[in-house]
């Protein structure tokens, strides 16, 4: 009994770090919101501000000072293998829609996830400039501002209830030039949150979307009655050495299971 009241007094500790640390990295990078930052490219076209680096460099001092054991991955830091060794470890975006950020458009947000071996187990989405915070537990649901949500039920398409790369979502549909999608937003984690407060039926991810960008979508989607895999169903595996993904979706349990089914059906690769 020992042994599970300390493990319920640690879940309890991190979810109120995480909870702490993720408002008090949305209220930084608010602050920050709509000014003048420099900012720069990193690899092909990925952009970087330097509110993506206060906002990292201040959730990296909250969460290691107080878990020096936990191993940590970020889009900000460089990589240090020695997070493969660790059971628990963050998983972090500071500024997840950075484009969207610096065009001074609201759809970005901190996501911060903690992993246990491959698994999501606490995750939080804030996005400050709507004032929406997420927040999941593994097995204890999704709150958005402290109301429990749930993703919408049901098997039909609306593709107006559906946001991500249009030539991906045409699949769905026997008269792909006619449908209409949400309007695109521009965080990924966001986009996938959406779903988990039923503001969206599904959503999609066309590849090359990073552990960062997904891990706590990922549990915030899944305790809100839905699910979040690959195209073909395969559950996603985070704190791998490799941390790129391919084609992803996210919908309420049938929903979701009628669109895997039908790019199975199809080969999808």
């Amino acid at each position: 009994m020992a042994d599970v009241d300390t493990a319920e007094r640690v879940w309890a500790r991190d979810a109120a770090l995480l909870k702490g640390t993720v408002r008090e990295a949305g209220a930084l990078a608010l602050s920050l919101f709509r000014t003048e930052l420099k900012n720069w490219t990193k690899g092909a076209s990925s952009p970087v501000s330097e509110a993506d680096i206060a906002v990292n460099d201040l959730i990296e001092q909250r969460l290691r000072a107080a878990t020096p054991d936990y191993g940590w991955l970020s889009e900000e830091s460089v990589d240090d293998d020695t997070r493969l060794g660790k059971e628990l470890v963050w998983i972090v975006d500071p500024i997840d829609g950075t484009r969207a950020y610096l065009g001074h458009r609201e759809d970005w947000c901190v996501s911060v996830a903690l992993i246990v071996g491959s698994v999501p187990v606490l995750a939080a989405v804030f996005a400050p400039a709507s004032d929406e915070f997420f927040f999941a537990m593994r097995g204890k649901g999704t709150t958005l501002n402290d109301r429990p949500v749930r993703a919408t039920a049901g098997t039909d398409l609306d593709f107006s209830r559906m946001a991500g790369p249009k030539p991906l979502v045409q699949r769905l549909s026997s008269s792909p030039n006619e449908i209409r999608l949400h309007p695109r937003i521009g965080s990924l984690a966001l986009r996938l949150c959406r779903v988990a407060d039923g503001s969206l039926d599904a959503a999609f991810a066309g590849g090359q979307s990073r552990d960062w960008d997904l891990a706590a979508a990922n549990l915030i989607v899944q305790e809100a009655n839905g699910r979040m895999t690959a195209l073909s169903g395969d559950a996603i595996e985070y704190n791998r050495r490799e941390v790129v993904h391919g084609m992803l979706v996210a919908a309420g349990h049938d929903r979701h299971a009628r669109i895997v089914e039908h790019f199975r059906d199809r080969r999808l690769p």
